[in-house]
């Protein structure tokens, strides 16, 4: 059951903004290990990403949510991977996901340290245990082929 503070800020949302858009990216280090972080307001480990603002552009979003969460600095174009509905999560909302590979960035400084829990690379087939369904679907499709599915959950709600 999500959190009272996410509930609320789902009602919010919802009542500002009746779909919704996030992104998330599936950044690689030079070693072929990904990018996750946990969250202090939702259970689960992600991949680095979050609300696309109003008024900014989706690849600007996750310019500056990598770079917030994990201290990732983009010097590079990072690639569409593809668009996930997370209606379980929230009604009407929608996922990009981006591959952003080791050779497109550097290691800066975190800057949403009261947001993020704690960040841990590790190898896409070994992902640590509380990992997300959704999480675990992407890395499935993107590193094993698996058969994709639009849903970030793997089902419609």
């Amino acid at each position: 059951m999500p959190s009272l503070r996410t509930r609320l800020f789902h009602a919010y949302a919802r009542l500002r903004r009746p779909m919704t858009l996030g992104v998330r990216g599936l950044v690689e280090n030079s070693d072929g290990q990904i990018l996750l972080v946990r969250h202090t307001y939702i259970s689960g480990w992600h991949m680095p990403g979050g609300g696309v603002e109003r008024g900014e552009p989706c690849i600007e979003s996750l310019r500056r949510e990598v770079e917030e969460e994990g201290g990732i600095l983009l010097n590079g174009t990072p690639s569409l991977v593809g668009m996930f509905s997370n209606h379980t999560s929230f009604p009407n909302d929608h996922v990009l996901l981006y591959h952003v590979p080791a050779q497109i960035w550097t290691q800066g400084k975190a800057t949403a340290v009261a947001e993020i829990a704690e960040t841990r690379w590790c190898a896409p087939h070994n992902v640590p245990e509380g990992t997300t369904q959704g999480t675990r679907l992407r890395l499935e499709e993107f590193y094993r082929n698996a058969p994709p599915t639009p849903y970030w959950s793997g089902n419609t709600g």
